[in-house]
């Protein structure tokens, strides 16, 4: 029987692939720009005849159609890998809750610790001549998903770029159970963001001059890195490689500016390699049946010895607030979930394997809550319940817009002189009385 005779057998409607489903099952929703839409509108039908139902996902754009109920938590959970602001909103609602992660171990904790997916549902790409569907920006865990769920459905997306992989980039027909051609909606965006602050400036302007040529990039999401990403395009800097979990716009500016070749990476060289991308349309455009990049699986873009291999590799990411220890948190406001840790973790500590790598944690120095006083993110001690993604000893470098320090090495008095330097000017002052309470202070510090 060819691949055609096979798709047809196999192709059903979206309300027959929802029926699968059963109280008390645990589904998976795939990833980011993959998440069902047609197979979701479907289940959300069946609402009523359901209980108890485990979903399984993360980085949504939209309020999936089953929790658009008010009573959506006594028949749906849904379980985050890495939050979006809706996932945020679906945590206060009660129906969702985050799933705390090392990102690089994600497939392995679907092939060997957690509950076994009832039922996988996930927007793929056409399937190609040989009999493959693509899983688009989103390659991350998914095979995984694929190898350990007992139903696998596949929602066909016309617009679903094509992204070409190393490997488990795509899904064969024979290992799907049932295939639905959906409504064929645009691919999710998310948007690049408005104009950068002076404060992303100016943090901008000092992580440039230590990108060297032929460096590795990786960039996490939000103001600071796409700002720095643009500041890249516009710099003389050549033969730039990537090597990142997330794929996003600013990768493309800096690629069509001329700037990224990957001539000079030590693994992959030429392409320019992703666990998951999202962006705008610009991105998936750019990605699709592109040989230049490279969907790669996350327990391999993510492996700190994969990272460590390449030489000269320069992580770029943001965070929430910093301590006096020099803790990063990067995910939460005290115990209310803000984000998730994503790879950062594993992006420091490839960074600092890599030979001439470095790692860059960027924050603006205050923010403002809702009623409008100015607060520090540099902290004496990070809030109750917040959260420490990068420990103190693997903190590299930390940058606000009132300067850059390197923590390597440095004993608690020298973290904490090095900290306060960059902290706000109407901070400082309390920070070294609050140090000073905590033993953290010498006599001859500045």
């Amino acid at each position: 029987m060819g691949y055609k005779e096979e798709y047809e057998q196999k192709l059903v409607s979206a309300d027959e692939a929802a029926k699968i489903v059963k109280s008390g099952d645990w589904v998976d929703y795939g990833w980011c720009a993959a998440t069902p839409e047609a197979i979701d509108k479907a289940l959300a039908k069946r609402t009523d005849e359901l209980s108890d139902v485990k979903v399984r996902g993360g980085i949504l754009f939209h309020l999936p159609a089953i929790f658009e109920r008010e009573d959506a938590g006594e028949h749906f959970c849904w379980n985050s890998w890495h939050m979006s602001g809706v996932e945020r909103r679906m945590i206060s609602m009660g129906v969702g809750y985050y799933s705390p992660l090392k990102y690089s171990e994600l497939p392995k904790y679907y092939r060997q610790y957690i509950e076994t997916p009832d039922v996988a549902f996930f927007q793929v790409a056409p399937m190609d001549a040989h009999g493959y569907f693509n899983f688009g920006p989103s390659a991350s865990h998914m095979m995984a998903v694929c190898e350990t769920a007992k139903k696998v459905v596949v929602e066909v997306n016309q617009n679903m770029p094509r992204c070409l992989g190393g490997f488990e980039a795509d899904i064969h027909i024979s290992k799907v159970d049932m295939i639905v051609e959906g409504e064929n909606p645009p691919i999710c965006e998310l948007p690049a963001g408005g104009e950068p602050t002076e404060v992303d400036r100016k943090v901008a302007e000092l992580v440039v001059p230590e990108i060297p040529n032929g460096a590795c990039l990786q960039l996490g999401i939000g103001g600071m890195p796409n700002t720095i990403g643009k500041m890249i395009a516009e710099s003389d800097l050549k033969d730039l490689g990537v090597h990142t979990e997330m794929y996003v716009d600013a990768f493309v500016d800096i690629a069509k500016a001329g700037k990224i070749t990957g001539a000079r990476k030590s693994i992959d060289r030429f392409r320019q390699a992703f666990a998951f991308g999202a962006g705008t349309k610009k991105l998936y455009d750019y990605v699709n049946d592109n040989p230049a990049v490279m969907s790669a699986p996350v327990d391999y873009t993510n492996d700190a010895r994969t990272i460590g291999a390449i030489d000269n590799f320069v992580s770029i990411n943001n965070a929430v607030d910093v301590d006096l220890y020099g803790q990063v948190n990067a995910e939460s406001a005290g115990v209310k979930q803000i984000s998730g840790a994503g790879g950062q973790m594993d992006f420091v500590l490839g960074a600092f394997l890599s030979n001439g790598g470095k790692s860059f944690i960027c924050l603006s120095s205050t923010f403002k809550s809702k009623d409008g006083v100015v607060h520090s993110r540099i902290r004496p001690t990070l809030a109750e319940g917040s959260t420490v993604t990068d420990t103190r000893p693997q903190t590299m470098y930390l940058v606000t817009e009132y300067g850059m320090v390197c923590l390597k090495g440095l004993s608690a008095w020298q973290r904490a002189e090095a900290i306060i330097s960059i902290a706000h000017p109407d901070f400082r002052d309390d920070l070294i009385k609050e140090a000073e309470k905590m033993g953290m202070w010498r006599r001859s510090n500045k």
